[in-house]
């Protein structure tokens, strides 16, 4: 009879059940990624309508221990103060180690802040003004004539504003006639993208000076006239 080698056995052994032996020692353990900083790459000190989105993506970078920017880093945002949202609020870093989300500011609160933090490094804090209504103007439609009973030739349109101009959507206008008769449509009405509501205003049957009011909220009233013939 044949002898088998035992090599020959301790082979086929290998080869047959693998999965019934193991090596102390042999099993190589990878590490996951690291962040030593975040870094803001945009999206700080924006300002915007208390309510509404930032117009420009905050935008945040993680960097490895090698000083170079690093990916798969999990970052999240989380909202300190003024109310509001951040989506995502949590996204793993790009090949350039950035993680990109919008801010859509929180109503009523001027000092709005996100927080943003990943694992084993100093958060970072981003700011934002979220602007108020502070005033209601005309942009359009004042000091207009036509003929008594009719509509006036161009529509009245009404904007609110916050500090430096900026428009405020989401306003409700109110309107009513004071002093002429006549009709304005619609009578209240909530501002566009642009801060403006638009109204037609047809004239009452007393010929000379008729007047209208706008009213929005904390803002205030302003006086719309015109003159019937």
């Amino acid at each position: 009879m044949r002898s088998v080698r035992p090599t020959y056995l301790l082979a086929v052994l290998f080869t047959a059940i693998p999965t019934l032996i193991a090596f102390p020692g042999c099993t190589k353990t990878v590490e996951a990624p690291a962040a030593s900083r975040l870094t803001i790459v945009q999206g700080h000190l924006q300002q915007a309508a208390a309510g509404t989105l930032l117009p420009t993506p905050i935008v945040l970078r993680a960097y490895g221990t090698d000083g170079a920017p690093i990916a798969n880093i999990p970052v999240s945002f989380n909202v300190l103060a003024g109310g509001g949202s951040v989506d995502p609020a949590t996204a793993k870093s790009d090949a350039n180690g950035e993680v990109k989300a919008r801010w859509t500011l929180g109503p009523g609160s001027q000092v709005q802040t996100v927080v943003g933090s990943a694992p084993g490094v100093e958060p970072i804090t981003l700011s934002a003004l979220g602007v108020l209504p502070s005033d209601i103007v005309i942009a359009q439609g004042n000091n207009q004539s036509a003929k008594i009973n009719a509509a006036l030739p161009v529509q009245l349109v009404l904007r609110v504003t916050g500090g430096n101009n900026v428009p405020i959507p989401g306003q409700t206008v109110a309107l009513a006639i004071t002093a002429g008769g006549g009709s304005l449509s619609p009578q209240s009405a909530v501002t566009n993208a642009l801060g403006e509501v638009t109204v037609r205003w047809t004239l009452g049957p007393q010929a000379g000076l008729q007047t209208a009011t706008a009213t929005s909220g904390t803002v205030g009233s302003i006086t719309i006239t015109a003159v019937g013939n």
